[in-house]
């Protein structure tokens, strides 16, 4: 099974990685820069490096490609592998707006192929652990979800497309999209209702030549940031979003109310956390993905740290890194669905067209009630 890679950072060699670990032969990887594609190629063994998509699918006939740039730059390259048959494997966010993810994920299902959308936050061990005890019945009914982070990222990383609404940026579509498929994962995929408000509270950022990789970008904040030499860039979209939603649950009567709270500019104070609050208990997941210790509150009312399961824990994948470890878990599901192998579901353009929408609607920030005037 043939895999095209897109994207040469962080991203396009993890997919590589996690694709190659599920059995699947990685033949080609395009990028925007001929000689650090070529390198890229070099360093992991690739075989065809090119910087033309087209070019690439012709010459590769990949059976499965694996889009790994950044949001704003999805849409064409999905589009074409569609048209040309490939199965596709795409991270979050799935493109820049909703109108065009509404539309890939229609010509996927048109054409008869499968799709997998990398929101795969759901495949950490403790997320997993979560939702066997919440399916079990350890905390009675689900009733509301608390998803906490606060991140304190540096203002002065350099500017480029996390910075800019037209290339995929901003924090709900690369944090949000996280959160939000872990309690869908976890209590229930229908979501009812959604309400928020998002914040650009970063302005600008300096503009860094030679930033080509998304994990080292800490690496390129110039040193003397009053130079008055250097250019600024203008952010356009959030870095702190504020969401409230409901969630209909097969394991509740009622809906379960789930509150999203993420700072990307502030300091945290107490822990990130994740908690899923019932009936009969609750459970806590320390970290802002979920990828820490879980404890639980039961019938003794106090809480315990518990043991990941064994088989969760044998199950992890042998990779360094929890987006690592992820990307690992959902490319060998993918894998495994084409081949025709029993697969549990996963993740696909449906959530990911969803998901689209969804942030479409938050950006809009009209939620608020004007009480000025009450007496």
């Amino acid at each position: 099974m043939k895999v095209l890679i897109a994207g040469t950072g962080f991203a396009g060699q993890g997919h590589a990685d996690a694709f190659r670990a599920a059995g699947a032969d990685v033949v080609g990887i395009v990028g925007r820069t001929a000689h650090v594609v070529q390198d890229v190629a070099d360093q992991m063994g690739i075989p065809y490096a090119g910087c033309d998509w087209q070019e690439a699918l012709d010459a590769c006939q990949p059976d499965i490609v694996s889009i790994a740039t950044p949001g704003g730059a999805h849409y064409e390259p999905i589009k074409q592998a569609i048209a040309f048959g490939c199965h596709v494997f795409c991270d979050k966010p799935m493109t820049d707006d909703s109108d065009t993810a509404i539309e890939l994920n229609t010509l996927a299902q048109a054409k008869g192929i499968k799709t997998a959308y990398a929101a795969s936050f759901r495949y950490a061990p403790s997320v997993l652990h979560a939702k066997r005890l919440v399916t079990a019945g350890a905390i009675g009914d689900p009733t509301e979800v608390e998803c906490i982070s606060h991140f304190n990222l540096e203002r002065d990383i350099p500017f480029g497309w996390s910075h800019r609404k037209k290339d995929g940026g901003g924090r709900l579509n690369n944090n949000f999209t996280h959160t939000l498929s872990i309690v869908a994962s976890v209590v229930g995929e229908k979501i009812l209702n959604i309400a928020g408000e998002v914040r650009d509270d970063l302005g600008r950022a300096p503009i860094v030549d030679g930033v080509h990789n998304f994990a080292t970008r800490r690496d390129f904040i110039p040193k003397d940031l009053n130079d008055p030499a250097l250019k600024w860039g203008i952010s356009d979209v959030e870095w702190s979003y504020t969401v409230m939603a409901q969630f209909e649950s097969p394991l509740a009567e009622k809906p379960v109310s789930v509150l999203f709270k993420h700072g990307g500019l502030v300091p945290r104070f107490h822990d990130d956390h994740i908690v899923f609050y019932g009936t009969k208990g609750a459970i806590y997941i320390k970290g802002h993905y979920g990828s820490g210790q879980l404890s639980h509150y039961g019938d003794d009312q106090t809480w315990r740290d518990l043991p990941l399961p064994a088989d969760i824990a044998a199950a992890i994948p042998d990779v360094a890194g929890e987006t690592e470890q992820c990307w690992h878990t959902l490319a060998r599901l993918f894998v495994s669905d084409i081949r025709g192998e029993v697969t549990p579901p996963y993740p696909t353009f449906e959530q990911g067209s969803l998901y689209q929408q969804i942030i479409g609607i938050i950006r809009k920030n009209d939620n608020w009630t004007d009480v000025s005037g009450l007496s």
